[in-house]
């Protein structure tokens, strides 16, 4: 990108700026990265930890009903998985555009792609409920029902969870666009709330109301429209730096070409967790309902820890997407740096802690000593990996971020696409059980390897602009020094 584009966007745009705006440019490229950083990625974090809570609470009350209904719980994770990659292809798509549009201090063109986003994930929600309740059954099937029973109780709490679909859709997409104007705390607020009240309603709607699946389900649902109604007041009341407004919204197919465009790496990589699942459940159904079951927390418990990675970079785009679009790039290979030391390090904790504890965490959502034991070892070969997670992610991210959306796109799609689907295929044929277990390890182990040379590239890459930069300000002082002699 052309320094002095950098320079001159930012100077046009400074005409009209409010504020606040303007504070929120000067703390996103003036703050020390190290304390920028912190401060985006641990709200953001809890964040996405937070998320991840939604379904590791109901797994576990559901876990008293049995283990056909833990199945269920994990089949239907496949369908949250599908409106999840619409809500981050929409949010992160807008929210890395925005990013570098209030970089450029560009106001006016933020609140178009925000309210584009937001109104096209909600119009998307609605289609998936339709289609989702149209074809039910076969869909359920579809996604690994191993039994009859866990037939049943995936579609009873499939149910509500399509019912939630445009409001989930849309709330994505607000805590996206939150993140990505340095505003993780504000999008923090929404979910954390939802989360809550969904802990909260759990035990007493499944246990107390004896609603059984059904009250996990309307507890999700609950908790989702809630935070749906959180997260619309912080721009409604002005809270946000971008706004919503239906006089915003773009007619222009051109905007939405980009916004997917740019979001089409997370679409990819949600998608293909989703699909992940399904082959998981298809790889275990001849394991029996415990298996799945087992495998099913796994799952749960390895995406709680993702989302600790997940959060940190989250907090290191609006970082990345500010302090690029206006030329310092200094920055972006400090923020770089830092953000992946930090969630590594972070990483490696979590993985050491859960290695330990993964019997006593297995003992709590399953009874059976065979499913326990399975699942227990899937969790200690996972957590092998896990601190390799970050290198990967961020690569995808920051190409998504800077506009590079074929890398980003090949970067997302290279753990689950490239590497877990033929592991999960390939594995269980030639190992067996032991097989399905260390699927995700191997595949987190070479779309590591597989990350290095990008991440390499890149920062060679922001040393050379870094230089052009340096070099053209020299120039300019030459110029303005000799001009004045």
């Amino acid at each position: 990108m052309d320094t002095m584009e950098h320079s001159e966007n930012t100077t046009e745009a400074v005409v009209g700026e409010t504020e606040r705006e303007r504070r929120q440019f000067a703390k996103m490229t003036k703050t020390p990265i190290p304390k920028l950083v912190v401060m985006l990625g641990i709200p953001t974090m809890l964040n996405m930890m937070v998320s991840s809570l939604y379904n590791l609470a109901d797994t576990y009350f559901v876990s008293g009903l049995g283990e056909s209904a833990t199945g269920a719980v994990n089949v239907v994770l496949s369908l949250m998985a599908i409106i999840q990659a619409i809500g981050f292809t929409f949010g992160m798509g807008g929210g890395s555009i925005i990013s570098r549009l209030l970089g450029k201090r560009a106001q006016k063109e933020a609140d178009e792609v925000s309210s584009s986003a937001f109104f096209a994930a909600g119009v998307v929600g609605v289609l998936i409920l339709c289609f989702g309740l149209l074809f039910l059954t076969p869909l359920m099937w579809l996604l690994g029902s191993s039994s009859d029973a866990v037939l049943a109780n995936a579609k009873l709490y499939s149910r509500f969870i399509l019912l939630a679909a445009p409001f989930m859709c849309m709330s994505f997409v607000m805590n996206n666009l939150l993140r990505s104007q340095g505003k993780a705390l504000l999008s923090m607020i929404g979910l954390v709330t939802g989360a809550v009240i969904n802990v909260a309603l759990d035990p007493l709607l499944i246990f107390a109301f004896d609603m059984g699946i059904v009250g996990a389900a309307v507890a999700t649902f609950i908790s989702q429209i809630i935070s749906f109604l959180i997260l619309l007041f912080m721009f409604l009341s002005g809270r946000s730096i971008t706004r919503l407004r239906f006089k915003s919204i773009s007619r222009n197919p051109k905007v939405y070409a980009e916004i997917i465009g740019t979001g089409f790496p997370s679409f990819c990589r949600q998608i293909l967790a989703s699909l992940c699942t399904v082959l998981l459940n298809w790889a275990v159904k001849s394991y029996g309902d415990g298996v799945l079951a087992a495998m099913g927390v796994v799952q749960k418990v390895f995406m709680f820890a993702f989302s600790i990675a997940l959060g940190v970079g989250q907090g290191y785009q609006p970082v990345l997407g500010y302090n690029y679009s206006a030329g310092r790039f200094d920055r972006v290979r400090s923020a770089y740096l830092f953000t992946l030391a930090f969630s590594t390090l972070l990483m490696s904790i979590f993985a050491a802690v859960c290695a330990v504890i993964s019997p006593f965490v297995m003992r709590e959502f399953l009874e059976s000593p065979d499913s326990i034991a399975v699942g227990t070892l899937a969790l200690r070969l996972q957590c092998i990996c896990m601190p390799l997670l970050p290198l990967n992610f961020m690569a995808g991210l920051t190409y998504q971020v800077v506009g590079n959306k074929a890398l980003a796109a090949l970067l997302s799609c290279s753990r689950q696409g490239l590497f877990y689907v033929p592991a999960i295929v390939l594995l269980p044929w030639m190992m067996g059980l032991l097989g399905v277990q260390s699927a995700q390890s191997v595949s987190d182990f070479l779309a590591f390897v597989f990350a290095v040379p990008f991440t390499i590239a890149f920062l060679k890459r922001l040393r050379r602009m870094q230089a052009e930069v340096a070099a053209a300000e020299a120039a300019s002082e030459t110029e303005k020094t000799g001009g004045a002699e």
